[in-house]
């Protein structure tokens, strides 16, 4: 059942005094990211002219487009940053989640753009202007924004250089994703949205950006897996061509990572050699059995052991504190197949964290919202806040506990200064 507006303040209220040693501003957008935030006609008409959602790779929606009546996909912002308000919130960057039920609003009052919760004004919200290299386009005529748009406020490249998967069908697609079938709407919907984009094109995008930019510091080349051959390649093939060609091109311009799959260490210091200095082989959940069933392509190509293997043996190469797996948080309550309280599914990914950072690798984490285009994102809500926000408490604990260093290629960490928008993982360190 979804949650009154007065419920979700109740809730917060509730959890903030059980967790009084996290910033208050996580909670919000902890929420924020779980249950989308919709806007009002005349905050879509201000927010129209900052930086656009870019559908950089997933929908991130809790609503399809088709169902978005005032085209909300091409007027709401990529991001918006939380500050000051009657709770004098420090700045704190979420990425845009559209849900036109939500019971959050984003609006103008007095002149301002706030956002609301229950008629009760949060916080005071700001927008990205639109980058220059937003406004150009390619030799070819297709635009920047298609071929490498920016999120993390303009500190993160992401290069989704393949946009669709070869995990076809609910039994092999990670039920939590929707990048199939968000390419299918984008393309739909008529936007902009190329399938393969070539290497001279990434070239030509990143040419621009580093004539006219000054705020991006990495890049991410990532996409679909490729499980057999793409346009005659393998996977660890096929994208580092594209990571060798910005290396010799833009020699340390840009943190360089890459998100692929869990390979083999041959085909991992493929990426190592060619200049890559980060690698995310992205677990999304630790429990066995729910990762034989929402990850099913993954274990069928791969298996979770040979996964946990090949993520140590990276580590080898790039050196544990560079080898970054990400689990999507919250996928472990999804029904009908998750743990039903939160403290199980609290403990289940504690041990897959305390595995992983005992070694001196750290995860990370993206915030589960249910994408309707999704297998898991039909007809249910994501997990309760309070699973997220005890998560939360248990990565910063882990974190000291081990004496890890701050996550290289996510920018400043902590409360005020994090640029990280799909989590709050590096607001709390």
């Amino acid at each position: 059942m979804q949650m009154t507006p007065c419920g979700a303040r109740d809730e917060i209220d509730r959890l903030q005094s059980l967790l009084p040693d996290l910033p208050q501003e996580v909670f919000y957008k902890e929420d924020l990211l779980r249950t989308g935030v919709a806007f009002s006609d005349d905050a879509l008409r201000v927010a129209s002219q900052f930086k656009p959602k870019a559908y950089f790779i997933f929908s991130f929606d809790l609503t399809p487009i088709s169902e978005m009546k005032r085209q909300e996909n091409l007027r709401a912002p990529e991001e918006i940053l939380l500050e000051n308000g009657p709770q004098r919130f420090r700045p704190t960057v979420v990425s845009v989640r559209l849900n036109p039920a939500s019971p959050y609003q984003v609006a103008i009052h007095d002149g301002k753009m706030q956002l609301f919760l229950a008629g009760e004004s949060i916080c005071d919200v700001r927008l990205q202007p639109v980058p220059e290299y937003y406004k150009r386009m390619l030799g070819n005529g297709k635009p920047v924004t298609d071929i490498a748009p920016t999120i993390e406020w303009g500190y993160l490249l992401y290069l989704t250089v393949f946009r669709q998967c070869q995990y076809f069908g609910a039994k092999e697609e990670c039920q939590f994703c929707d990048i199939n079938e968000n390419y299918r709407q984008q393309k739909i919907s008529g936007r902009s949205y190329t399938s393969i984009k070539s290497v001279a094109e990434i070239l030509d995008a990143l040419t621009i950006i580093d004539e006219t930019d000054s705020a991006s510091r990495a890049y991410t080349i990532t996409g679909g897996s490729v499980t057999s051959k793409l346009r005659g390649k393998t996977e660890s093939d096929f994208y580092v061509q594209y990571a060798k060609a910005i290396e010799r091109k833009f020699p340390d311009r840009w943190i360089s990572k890459v998100v692929v799959q869990a390979l083999s260490k041959d085909e991992v210091k493929k990426f190592k050699d060619v200049g890559v200095q980060i690698y995310h082989p992205n677990y999304e959940v630790w429990d066995r059995r729910l990762f034989s069933i929402i990850c099913a392509g993954k274990d069928r190509y791969v298996g979770r052991d040979e996964w946990i293997r090949r993520i140590l043996d990276a580590a080898e190469i790039f050196g544990p504190t560079h080898v970054i797996p990400n689990f999507v948080a919250g996928i472990e309550m999804a029904k009908p197949y998750g743990f039903r309280k939160v403290g199980d599914a609290i403990a289940s990914t504690i041990e897959g964290l305390e595995f992983f950072m005992s070694r001196g690798i750290c995860p990370r984490f993206t915030t589960w919202c249910p994408e309707p285009l999704s297998v898991l994102g039909r007809n249910q809500e994501g997990a309760p806040l309070e699973y997220h926000v005890r998560l939360l408490q248990a990565y910063r604990d882990a974190h000291r506990k081990y004496k890890l260093p701050i996550p290289p290629g996510y920018g400043d960490a902590g409360i005020g200064h994090a640029v990280f928008s799909v989590s709050s993982f590096m607001d709390v360190l």
